[in-house]
């Protein structure tokens, strides 16, 4: 029986991880580098079609139905003074076992660990080198040394494992924008409702039944290097509180009252799309290649590239590569291009922007193609 090492317990290791126990035709261990995970995180995250029909296969359906929400439209709006400009139908691309759903990240992460044995995870395990002669050594810093057959690198944007083969190469990039995360308690519209603003955008979802919703605002920013590779400066209250106050100023909702439990981090992105020389080592999720958060698709690509890599294994095919990057090139050009199409500050530009949302919105064909093609198909 082959043995699979997994590096990283997020969303992506945890789902191949549960295919691999449906199977069982590998052996395999995940490794992690924190000491626990946090499954009390309310943050949430947004799953389209395709991951979920891929969940469903692994029992997803039972998962219970207060902690999730099904909207049905991204609703765009003016973030200075909350004018509706336009909505989009994506219930459009649900069907009957598969809807958009949203939900929080920790909820998700105890469905996939329920099914996996604890024998089979491994914290603290730092992986500092990978030696690959007959079988794949790993060495973690702990002294620990283990030999396996394939490697299945899912340790996230600042994935150690690519580090190791490629160098400072395989470090991310810094987009030159700020995340802000946080919660908001009782907002009115169980939808999606986007908020566009110059140089900056912020989303409000539902992540349960209980009037939870999760903030995420997106705004441009940029750092020196000092800055960048100072951690502190983002869990500096003042520092947070300066964005927030930032962003609120524009709006005429009262961010700085309503959003709770902030938190800011700078946001990385991949440089470009690396593929490791050695046929046994995989690259997936984020450790793959990491989008400008503004399409809404690091969640569901995880899932998607952990199918797509399980499936290859399967069928002892070699085609992971070559339709992750297809996908992965589709994804990160809507990203980057919504990344500067929401952030437009120019009020000419803003006012041909809006026009050209209310054309589109309501376009079947540039619907399936811009959105279809990546929710359903």
């Amino acid at each position: 029986m082959k043995k699979i090492a997994i590096i990283g317990a997020g969303i992506s290791g945890l789902f191949f991880a549960n295919l691999l126990e449906k199977d069982q035709s590998y052996s395999y261990k995940i490794f992690e580098k924190k000491n626990s995970l946090d499954l009390t995180d309310g943050y949430g995250i947004q799953l389209s079609v395709n991951s979920i029909n891929l969940l469903n296969k692994i029992g997803f359906q039972k998962i219970n139905a207060n902690d999730i929400c099904f909207p049905k439209k991204v609703n765009f709006f003016d973030a200075k003074n909350s004018k509706k400009i336009c909505d989009i139908d994506i219930s459009k691309f649900n069907n009957q076992n598969n809807r958009y759903t949203t939900l929080k990240r920790a909820k998700l992460l105890k469905f996939l660990l329920a099914n996996i044995p604890l024998e089979k995870l491994f914290f603290n395990s730092d992986l500092i080198d990978i030696k690959n002669q007959n079988k794949l050594s790993l060495h973690f810093k702990d002294k620990n040394i283990e030999e396996f057959d394939y490697l299945v690198a899912a340790d996230g944007i600042y994935s150690k494992t690519k580090q190791i083969l490629f160098k400072k190469e395989g470090l991310p990039k810094y987009f030159n924008s700020i995340a802000l995360r946080g919660n908001i308690h009782n907002f009115k519209n169980f939808d999606i409702s986007l908020f566009l603003g110059s140089k900056f955008h912020f989303v409000i979802y539902p992540i349960s039944q209980n009037q939870e919703f999760n903030f995420i605002s997106i705004i441009r920013k940029e750092l020196i290097e000092q800055e960048i590779s100072n951690r502190n400066l983002f869990k500096d209250n003042s520092f947070i509180n300066n964005l927030l106050n930032q962003i609120s100023s524009k709006s005429n909702l009262n961010l700085s009252k309503e959003v709770k439990d902030i938190k800011c981090f700078p946001i990385f992105v991949s440089k470009k799309i690396q593929v490791p020389k050695s046929k046994n080592i995989f690259l997936t999720g984020d450790a793959f290649y990491s989008f400008p958060p503004s399409f809404a698709q690091g969640a569901s690509q995880s899932i998607e590239a952990a199918n797509e890599l399980f499936n290859d294994l399967k069928n002892n095919s070699t085609n992971y590569y070559k339709i992750r990057t297809l996908k992965t090139k589709q994804i990160n050009s809507r990203s980057s291009f919504n990344h500067f199409a929401f952030h437009l500050s120019n009020p000419l530009n803003v006012f041909i922007r809006d026009i050209f949302l209310k054309y589109l919105s309501k376009n079947k064909t540039f619907l399936e193609n811009y959105l279809g093609k990546i929710y359903s198909n």
